[in-house]
């Protein structure tokens, strides 16, 4: 990622946590409708899910210049990820519902320039949990 992709995303993120209980409950909702199949891993009531969600996200956002500081975190997620059921395929799921729950997120403030810098934030953390949970094959398709 580049500095200003990086400056980007955290910047959108920025505008987002003021209302970080309503854009988790847009992230699942649409989580849900777009693969109903993964209700069943999320038992229970969701709003701690959705705290920790958020949690996670500004974690891994403040931490994308220092990249190095928030691997190894990453990396035992991914790792307990598998334990609760997810595979691979998930991610690019999960990708989609977080790209759309922004974009709604942030309205007019969402920006083609934005969209570009959460893919890049997306995809580079998500093929390395990709691949320290179950190996550098799958990361690489």
């Amino acid at each position: 990622m580049t500095p200003d992709q990086i400056a980007l995303v955290q910047q959108s993120f920025g505008k987002v946590a003021p209302i970080a209980d309503q854009a988790a409950i847009l992230f699942y909702d649409r989580l849900f409708v777009i693969a109903p199949q993964l209700k069943p891993l999320f038992p229970g009531e969701m709003s701690e899910q959705r705290k920790k969600l958020m949690a996670t996200l500004a974690v891994v956002v403040n931490g994308l210049d220092k990249l190095d500081t928030i691997l190894p975190a990453a990396s035992a997620l991914a790792q307990r990820h598998v334990t609760y059921g997810v595979k691979p395929d998930h991610y690019a799921l999960v990708g989609s519902a977080l790209l759309w729950t922004l974009q709604r997120g942030l309205g007019a403030h969402w920006t083609e320039e934005m969209a570009d810098a959460w893919i890049e934030a997306f995809a580079t953390l998500s093929g390395f949990m990709i691949g320290e949970a179950y190996g550098r094959t799958e990361a690489a398709e």
